[in-house]
């Protein structure tokens, strides 16, 4: 709070004015984020001309998200301000969640992942995969790099989840998003 403070250049006082305590600003900025995310998330959608690439589009964006923050916030936020945790989990499960899903439904009904996988199943799977990458408890800050636990998470799902046919075009993809990656970061 001194930090917000001294960079609006106000008392902690005036702040308490006009938010109750540090968690309803916690969450004005997490409703924010959220917002933002799904800006950039429905901009990616229209770019990907199919689901694998739209999958490989999401992780360059989370690269991007992530590179600003904090490794331990989500699980700070999961720990310390419960209401704010649940906004991400409502945003998780009834956006992120869904947009999962629909990708794999995407690429099922267009013969680019296999068609026995369990929709449901590796829906959530996925989407813990995010979560569990970010907790400092199973990958320490100072043994792992954030950003390439996410990509491992990302490639070997797809791996998983890819027909003969995805796998193809996975190759083709994977090898393109690598170049505009190290591009984009230098």
């Amino acid at each position: 709070m001194d930090d917000i403070a001294r960079d609006l250049g106000i008392s902690k006082r005036t702040i308490y004015q006009h938010y109750s305590d540090k968690e309803a600003i916690l969450a004005l900025v997490i409703q924010e984020e959220i917002k933002s995310q799904k800006c950039d998330m429905e901009m990616l959608d229209s770019q990907a001309s199919n689901p694998i690439e739209q999958m490989l589009y999401a992780s360059v964006q989370m690269r991007e998200t992530m590179a600003n923050m904090n490794p331990t916030f989500l699980y700070d936020l999961k720990k310390y301000y419960p209401a704010a945790w649940d906004l991400f989990q409502v945003y998780k499960h009834e956006y992120i969640l869904k947009s999962i899903r629909d990708n794999l439904k995407s690429g099922i009904e267009l013969g680019l992942y296999r068609p026995d996988i369990d929709v449901e199943v590796l829906s959530l799977l996925r989407i813990e995969q995010v979560v569990m990458g970010f907790d400092p408890t199973i990958f320490p800050l100072k043994k792992f790099d954030l950003m390439h636990i996410q990509m491992e998470f990302v490639h070997h799902f797809l791996r998983g989840v890819l027909s003969e046919k995805g796998f193809e075009n996975y190759n083709t993809i994977k090898d393109k998003s690598a170049i505009e990656i190290n591009t984009h970061e230098k």
